[in-house]
């Protein structure tokens, strides 16, 4: 596994927008602020064509506009680091525009994106062999104040923290709009963690994951190379790390289903299971917890769920490709990353 020289300070960050840009309220406000937070602290700003653009479908340009920008940043000298603009709908449809095996030749950088950013932070694992960050999009940067999990994100990327813990409270309803860009996540929800089994954890693996909205897509083309990452990484073992965003609690079951019909979880260590976008609902006696739990329970390994992982903040960001030390015990949790 590659691992990408931490940002330094005084460093470049790039920003692309493989996905939605930053051309609408509350996002280029936020966008904005943030970069001048990033100023105020001494780093250098570069920002892709598309960041502001606004003329793709389910994305900020054309899937060829998108993929060109995604590939030559990525390669490019001069910036140190990538942070997506946002999230959306087709960044699926980008992939067929991006040189992966140029990717894989250029000396690595960290990419740092979620939800439908999944479509490069888990490419770049299990097709680079390359490290990158489930976290926070830029927009999110421009909040004031930070919540902790930002500074979280900032400290991952900069080095200065490898072990992380779950947050105590979690955002029902936020307050962000377009007349409020820079609000903070209300977090009025206590965090209440679900353990199966029901008792202290110690585990460890090999982080794999990312939003199952965009996942699901991938068994049957050729960008999945799930079953060759679990093989070569056998030893380590698979750690997944799931979250959904506009899936129903139907459509988490039947993604689950699909990926283990597709063989993704061989040689699994255990589950990292974020809240899911639809949390608390049932549907014909199906809830959240059924859906994941009946699924990969007869792999015999340690779940849990109601994490702060994805599209309900506060989010906890992973090192998508990394070697993760989990421990859970009564209601609280940590996850230490190794790069190795």
């Amino acid at each position: 596994m590659r691992y990408p020289a931490f940002l330094p300070p005084n460093g470049t960050i790039g920003f692309v927008a493989p996905s939605f840009g930053c051309a609408t309220e509350p996002y280029k406000s936020a966008f904005l602020n943030a970069q001048k937070k990033w100023k105020a602290d001494g780093y250098r700003i570069q920002t892709g064509p598309n960041c502001y653009a606004e003329q793709g479908i389910g994305i900020s340009n054309t899937p060829s506009a998108c993929g060109e920008e995604l590939q030559d940043y990525y390669c490019s000298r001069e910036n140190d680091c990538l942070i997506s603009c946002g999230g959306g709908e087709l960044m699926c449809e980008v992939l067929d525009y991006v040189d992966f095996e140029r990717i894989k030749e250029a000396a690595p950088k960290w990419y740092m994106g979620y939800s439908d950013n999944t479509n490069m932070t888990f490419l770049l694992a299990t097709l680079c062999d390359t490290a990158a960050i489930y976290g926070p999009c830029a927009a999110a940067f421009g909040m004031e104040p930070w919540h902790p999990a930002l500074n979280d994100a900032m400290d991952l990327l900069t080095g200065k923290k490898l072990e992380l813990q779950g947050y105590d409270r979690w955002e029902k309803e936020s307050l962000k709009n377009e007349e409020n860009p820079l609000a903070p996540y209300q977090v009025t929800e206590p965090s209440v963690i679900r353990k199966f089994p029901d008792r202290t954890l110690d585990f460890s693996g090999r982080l794999l994951g990312g939003c199952m909205d965009c996942l699901v897509n991938l068994p049957g083309t050729g960008y999945d190379k799930v079953r060759d990452f679990a093989e070569r990484y056998q030893e380590d073992g698979i750690i997944w790390f799931l979250e959904a965003c506009d899936l129903n609690v139907m459509s988490i079951r039947r993604a689950m289903w699909q990926m283990e019909h597709a063989g993704w979880f061989s040689h699994c260590k255990g589950f990292l299971i974020g809240r899911p976008l639809c949390h608390g609902q049932e549907m014909m006696g199906m809830d959240q917890y059924r859906a994941v739990y009946e699924v990969i329970r007869k792999y015999d390994v340690p779940v849990l769920m109601d994490l702060d992982i994805g599209h309900i903040p506060p989010m906890m960001p992973l090192i998508c490709g990394s070697i993760a030390h989990v421990h859970a015990e009564e209601n609280h949790y940590s996850v230490k990353m190794e790069r190795r």
